[in-house]
């Protein structure tokens, strides 16, 4: 077996044994867990800076983020959800959202704008300019690698901020109790400015 071969059969491997951890918790701890990640979340200053804001609609017992929705329209910004983008390999589009967005559920079940609305240039926003993007993780440690679901969008999407200045401000959030000690890396994992949970901030 390859060294490439192994690290994907590890990364499966942990992937699946972190996505049991956030199913198993009840419903009042999923609740709990997200009011604690909105509190830490809103003390960040890139956070409280932000004006064009991606996030995602929570899935799989993800940790949700939603509720600060309704803060960020109360300080006037904007907030996009992801979209699969139509005839490309993994990436996203990003579509502005409002309590009138028409909605549909993508290839894997999870709720997003509807492509055909989003087509419109006028109701999406290129990548690079947000200023900040708020996105699930399946795991991370505490020298702030992450691990996503594994089909790439994100990494995909945002390799850019590599090289390229003004770019968005990227925070992973999870629940704690997807961290872990050390994480195997991967040479596209696109690195965060922070990671945030329940429980802590923990910047790279």
């Amino acid at each position: 077996m390859s060294d490439s071969t192994a690290l994907q059969h590890q990364r499966k491997a942990l992937r699946r044994e972190l996505r049991h951890r956030r199913r198993s918790l009840s419903k009042r701890e999923q609740r709990l867990a997200s009011l604690a990640l909105c509190n830490q979340l809103r003390r960040l200053p890139e956070v409280q800076r932000a004006r064009r804001i991606a996030l995602y609609l929570p899935n799989d017992a993800e940790i949700d983020a939603t509720p600060l929705l309704d803060w960020f329209q109360h300080r006037g910004a904007k907030t996009y959800l992801p979209v699969l983008r139509p005839l490309s390999d993994n990436r996203l589009w990003f579509v502005h959202y409002h309590s009138n967005t028409p909605m549909v559920s993508n290839r894997f079940g999870i709720r997003e704008p509807d492509t055909r609305h989003g087509a419109h240039h006028a109701r999406r926003l290129p990548a690079w300019a947000l200023d900040l993007v708020l996105l699930p993780l399946v795991g991370f440690d505490e020298d702030g690698n992450r691990m996503g679901m594994g089909g790439g969008f994100y990494d995909r999407t945002f390799a850019f901020v590599r090289h390229r200045y003004p770019r968005p401000r990227l925070i992973g959030v999870s629940h704690d109790c997807q961290r872990v000690d050390s994480l195997p890396l991967a040479p596209w994992d696109v690195p965060l400015d922070a990671i945030v949970s329940d429980r802590r901030v923990i910047r790279p």
